[in-house]
């Protein structure tokens, strides 16, 4: 049996919902979403994750107060800010476990998932 990658994504803009939507077909292979973070209550992935019954935080630091029971943060927001904030809520809670990956490393996991279907890349405006 494989071990359950425990992941979390920051960001349900286009990019972070599509992304969370190819995820969840694959819970039933070691994938489990553990939670989402998103500011914007009217992003396109928040009604999604609900629909899914995957909990949606609004503030990134509930997502980092996850602590060891989140394996992986996709930060899929852009943002410099929030990946700092991430970084340093790990650091300081003293969380040694949790990785943060950013975008770079969805689009290599969603080229392997997606088989040929493009990645998206335009944003939507607000939230994270």
């Amino acid at each position: 049996m494989v071990k359950d990658v425990k992941i979390a994504i920051a960001g349900l803009g286009r990019v972070g919902s599509k992304f969370l939507q190819k995820l969840t077909d694959r819970r039933s292979s070691g994938v489990k979403i553990i939670g989402v973070a998103e500011a914007n209550p009217d992003a396109p992935g928040v009604k999604f994750a609900e629909t899914k019954e995957i909990k949606v935080y609004r503030d990134i630091q509930d997502i980092v107060k996850l602590g060891d029971a989140v394996d992986v943060i996709f930060d899929l927001t852009g943002s410099i800010e929030v990946r700092k904030a991430l970084r340093s809520g790990l650091a300081e809670s003293n969380n040694r476990h949790t990785v943060v990956a950013p975008e770079v490393i969805a689009f290599l996991i969603w080229d392997i998932m997606a088989a040929g279907e493009a990645f998206p890349t335009d944003r939507v405006a607000g939230g994270y």
